[in-house]
C-alpha cells in the first residue's frame, strides 16, 4: 500500500481536527477514503444503509455537540442521495462536511459510469453541490488538499455544509507532505458583535421582557449566558420548535418558561409578548414555522435582535457570529450601574395549549402517548423527533429532559431524518454512555429510512425507537380533510405490524406492537431497560387532528363533514 497518499492526509488531518467519526456508504469512488480510515485507531467509519442517512447521521452528531460531522458519499446516486440531508444541515446552519467521491479525472466528460464533472454534457456535481453548501471545491491535484480541506473544516463551522469533490485518482495519489506536517485549523475568527444598542434598550425598558431563543444558542453552546442574561431581566422566555432544548420549559422547573412559539407551540407565547415592553430575539430568524400566530403581537412590541443572521421580521438587529461572548457582554453592560432600573417581573407564567377537537377512533392518542413517555424518560435522555402530525405532538406535549437534547429538523423537514440523526448523536455522546437516545417517528418515516434500525443494531447503539403507526402519511391525510373535504386520500397505508415484523427480521433486537395504552407504560419500562437498541410500535389513528395550528381553524368542520364517494380507481384505497 501506498502511503501518504490524500486520503490517508484527509483522515489523519480530520482525527487532529477532533473528528473521530465518519459517516457514509461504500462504493468505489470512495473506498479508498474507509481504506485509509481501517488504518486508524482514533477515528471510525460508520456504515449506513443509506447516503441521506449518512448525512443526517453527520448532522445528528453535529447538533449533539460532539463536534464536526461528517458524512463520505460515492459517486453517482451514491452522492446524489445526500443531497437532502445537506440541504437540511444548510437550511438550520449545521456544521457539517461531506467528502464526495467522483470518477478519475482521465475520464471527464468521456462517458465513464457516474461522471459529475459538468464536462462534455455531463452532471456538473460542482454546480448540484454549491447550492446546499457554504463551501463547495473540486479537489483537481493532490496538493490543492493542503489548502482546501482546511479552509472546508473553518466554513463549515461557521455553520453549514461544506463539501469536497474528490476524483478517485487524486484520493489515490501520494502527498510530498507528511500527514502530520499539517496543523488543523480552528474555527475561523467569529465576527463577536457589540451588543450596545439592545443594553441601551433595556436600560431604558419599563415593563416586562420577553426572550424568544433559537438554534444558534445551541450552536454556539450559549445556554448558560442565555440563562445569565434571562435571570438579570427576570424575563419570560420562549424557544423556536427546532431550539426547544436551549431554555427552560413548562413542566421542568422553569417558572419563566412560556413554551415553544409558532405553529406547533403554545398559544401563552403571544400573550407574553403582546404584555411585554421589549421582545429579544436571540439567535433565530424566525421563520415561518416559528412565528406562526405571533405576527400581530411581535408588530406591537418593540423587537430586538441578536445573532448571526437577520430575523424575518422587523427589528433592530446586532450582528454576532459567537453568541457566547455577545450574551456574556451584554450581561455584563447590564450589571452593577447598568442595572434596568424599571424591569417589571411578570406575573406567574400561564400555561396554556392548543386544542384539537376531540377523537375518538380505534388507537392511542398522540397526547395519551406522550404522556406515558414523559413519565418513564430519565434525565439525560437525548430525544430525535421527525417531522409529520407526531413531531407536531412531541414538540407540543414532551418536555426536555434535564441534561438532554431535543433534536427536530425543520429546516428541510425531511421525513426520516430521525433515525440517522438518532445514530450520530448517539455516537456524538459515546455509544456506551449510560443514557438513551430515543427516536420517535411515524410509520411513513419508517418506510422511507427506518432500516438504519439495522444499523443502530449492528453497533448495539442505546437507543429506543417509539414509532407511531397509523397507516398513513398523516400530516397529508389531514390536510385531505381539512382542505379537501376528506373526499379521498392518497396517503393512507394498508396495515402493519412494525414492531412484530422487525422481531422477525432481526431476532437479536427487543421490537414489540403496543394498541392499549395501558400495556405502553410496561413496554416502554423493557425497551428503556435492554443493551442496545429497542423498538416500540404504537398503533395509533391517522385521523387524530395533531396540535398544529395551521389545521385548527377548520379542524372542527372537517372532522363533522359526511364523507363523500369519489371515483377511487386511481388512489390508494383507505384503510
Amino acid at each position: 500500500m501506498a502511503r501518504h497518499r490524500v486520503v490517508d492526509h484527509i483522515v489523519g488531518y480530520l482525527a487532529a481536527a477532533g473528528v473521530d467519526h465518519i459517516f457514509g456508504v461504500d462504493g468505489a469512488n470512495i473506498e479508498d477514503l474507509y481504506d485509509a480510515a481501517h488504518y486508524r485507531a482514533d477515528i471510525t467509519a460508520v456504515l449506513a444503509k443509506h447516503e441521506f442517512s449518512a448525512a443526517t447521521m453527520a448532522d445528528g452528531y453535529s447538533r449533539s455537540g460532539a463536534g464536526l460531522g461528517v458524512v463520505a458519499a460515492t459517486s453517482g446516486g451514491g452522492c446524489l442521495n445526500t443531497v437532502p440531508g445537506l440541504g437540511e444541515a444548510l437550511a438550520s446552519r449545521v456544521p457539517v462536511l461531506a467528502l464526495i467521491g467522483q470518477a478519475p479525472m482521465s475520464l471527464d466528460g468521456r462517458g465513464s459510469f457516474q461522471d459529475t464533472s459538468g464536462r462534455n454534457g455531463a452532471l456538473d456535481a460542482q454546480a448540484l453541490f454549491s447550492a446546499v453548501s457554504v463551501y463547495c471545491k473540486r479537489v483537481l491535484t493532490p496538493q490543492d488538499i493542503l489548502t482546501a480541506l482546511p479552509e472546508a473544516i473553518a466554513a463549515a463551522r461557521t455553520g453549514g455544509p461544506a463539501v469536497l469533490l474528490l476524483p478517485k485518482d487524486i484520493q489515490q495519489a501520494t502527498l510530498d507532505v507528511v500527514n502530520g506536517s499539517a496543523v488543523p485549523v480552528g474555527r475561523r475568527n467569529a465576527h463577536v458583535g457589540n451588543p450596545h444598542p439592545i443594553a441601551r434598550a433595556l436600560q431604558n425598558v419599563d415593563g416586562p421582557v420577553t426572550i424568544i431563543a433559537g438554534e444558534q444558542v445551541a450552536r454556539d453552546d450559549a445556554r448558560a449566558e442565555l440563562e445569565r442574561l434571562r435571570s438579570l431581566l427576570r424575563a419570560r422566555v420562549a424557544c423556536v420548535p427546532d431550539a426547544k432544548d436551549v431554555a427552560g420549559t413548562p413542566g421542568m422547573g422553569s417558572s419563566s418558561a412560556v413554551g415553544v412559539t409558532g405553529v406547533m407551540g403554545h398559544p401563552g407565547v403571544a400573550d407574553a409578548i403582546s404584555e411585554s415592553a421589549l421582545c429579544l430575539v436571540v439567535g433565530t430568524r424566525m421563520t415561518v414555522t416559528a412565528r406562526g400566530g405571533l405576527d400581530d403581537a411581535l408588530r406591537s412590541a418593540r423587537v430586538y435582535s441578536i445573532g448571526a443572521e437577520t430575523p424575518y421580521l422587523p427589528c433592530t438587529h446586532v450582528h454576532t457570529e459567537d453568541l457566547r461572548a455577545s450574551l456574556s457582554l451584554l450581561t455584563s453592560a447590564l450589571s452593577g450601574h447598568g442595572r434596568p432600573a424599571r424591569v417589571r417581573v411578570p406575573d406567574a407564567v400561564r400555561r396554556s395549549e392548543l386544542r384539537p377537537p376531540a377523537h375518538d377512533c380505534p388507537g392511542i392518542r398522540y397526547r395519551d402517548a406522550l404522556t406515558v413517555l414523559d413519565r418513564a424518560l430519565p434525565d439525560g435522555t437525548d430525544i430525535v423527533v421527525d417531522a409529520g402530525n407526531i413531531g407536531a405532538s412531541a414538540i407540543h406535549h414532551l418536555p426536555v429532559r434535564r441534561g438532554g437534547r431535543f433534536i427536530v429538523a425543520l429546516g428541510m423537514g425531511g421525513m426520516g431524518y430521525s433515525f440517522g440523526a438518532g445514530i450520530g448523536m448517539t455516537f456524538g455522546r459515546g455509544a456506551d454512555s449510560a443514557d438513551r437516545t430515543v427516536v420517535i417517528a411515524g410509520d411513513g418515516s419508517f418506510f422511507m429510512h427506518g432500516m438504519e434500525i439495522h444499523t443502530a443494531l449492528q453497533y448495539r447503539l442505546p437507543i429506543t425507537f417509539v414509532l407511531f403507526d397509523n397507516h398513513a402519511h398523516a400530516m397529508c391525510v389531514t390536510r385531505e380533510q381539512v382542505f379537501y373535504g376528506d373526499q379521498y386520500s392518497y396517503n393512507r397505508f394498508g396495515p402493519s405490524r412494525l414492531g412484530a415484523g422487525l422481531a422477525a427480521m432481526f431476532p437479536e433486537l427487543r421490537s414489540v406492537d403496543v394498541d392499549d395504552i395501558g400495556a405502553l407504560p410496561a413496554a416502554l419500562a423493557g425497551a428503556l431497560d435492554v443493551q442496545g437498541p429497542s423498538v416500540i410500535s404504537i398503533e395509533c389513528s391517522a385521523d387524530e387532528i395533531p396540535p398544529f395550528a395551521a389545521f385548527l381553524g377548520n379542524a372542527a368542520d372537517a372532522v363533522s363533514q359526511p364523507h363523500i364517494e369519489k371515483d377511487h380507481r386511481n388512489v390508494a384505497a383507505r384503510a
